[in-house]
């Protein structure tokens, strides 16, 4: 039990930082190149590196410092090693990882691909970077502190309050000196708020994407069958239902099922396979809980 126990705490912060380099390289390669700013204490850092060359890695650090300090004072100590780990290692790629990245390469595959396309890989990949970190229980800390510091005493979403803090961090992108127009700040300022969109669709896709659910409605006059062919080869719970027909007022058993959205392909060819005139009726469900899904968190 000790080694796998150990094995799988290396596995997490295995996965963790391989989630931060790619997070890290997204913004080492399409983002901070096309001074562009992105949602979060990294998006703040970028803007007061593009201010005053401060490198990003430091003020990264100290805003996140301070406020896991605060938030420590405030909310106690309940923050876990994974977020202070995911911090320092943060720190520390932002600080060599930036300078490891020849400029002919950083050039040819963001830069002269244009801001838009930097704007949607940089957003995809930080995501996809994020989201591995979500799904071993990591933080990069940042806006997150802020949410649930905020939260304790007001009646607001934390999903509000960062959408909030990303509005105003890439709103001081304006204050980013250009050597162009007011225009190019507008334009720059419009890409941050699309990259913002792009990362949040694609955190909820790469989070939530394996585990969508469906609720499946099964209306046949082969329900045994049925029931027993998702219970042994499906292996998922099914109840049977009594219920009655109103236009015929026959009796008929209605079955009722919950599966992952990647095994109803399968399940429909196995109800196909018993009975071709089945009525069925599926349906998306926003979560589920219990045994063989998802753990109600405390």
């Amino acid at each position: 039990m000790t080694n796998n126990k150990v094995l799988a705490t290396v596995k997490s912060y295995t996965i963790i930082t391989i989630g931060l380099l790619l997070y890290v390289l997204a913004w080492s390669i399409f983002i901070l190149p096309n001074h562009l700013v992105g949602g979060g204490v990294t998006g703040l850092a970028a803007v007061i590196q593009y201010c005053t060359g401060f490198n990003i890695s430091y003020s990264y650090f100290i805003i996140n410092a301070f406020l896991l300090l605060i938030a420590m004072k405030i909310l106690g100590p309940s923050f876990g090693v994974k977020t202070v780990y995911a911090m320092v290692v943060v720190t520390l790629m932002l600080r060599f990882i930036p300078g490891m990245i020849p400029a002919d390469f950083i050039q040819i595959i963001a830069i002269d691909n244009g801001k838009l396309l930097s704007v949607i890989l940089g957003g995809t990949i930080s995501a996809l970077g994020i989201s591995l970190t979500f799904s071993q229980g990591g933080s990069s800390g940042g806006t997150d502190i802020i949410a649930l510091i905020v939260t304790k005493y007001r009646a607001i979403s934390p999903g509000r309050v960062i959408l909030i803090c990303d509005i105003v961090i890439i709103g001081t992108s304006l204050l980013v000196p250009t050597e162009g127009s007011w225009g190019e700040r507008i334009a720059n300022l419009v890409y941050g708020y699309v990259m913002a969109g792009v990362f949040g669709y694609a955190v909820d896709l790469f989070v939530q994407g394996s585990k969508q659910s469906v609720q499946i409605l099964i209306f046949s006059k082969k329900s045994e069958k049925i029931a027993d062919r998702i219970a042994n080869d499906v292996h998922r719970g099914v109840t049977a239902l009594d219920g009655t027909g109103w236009y015929t007022k026959n009796k008929t058993t209605v079955l009722v099922t919950v599966v992952r959205k990647h095994e109803l392909k399968f399940l429909l060819n196995l109800i196909k396979q018993e009975d071709p005139d089945a009525f069925l009726s599926v349906g998306s469900v926003t979560a589920v809980y219990g045994s063989g899904f998802e753990v109600i968190k405390k």
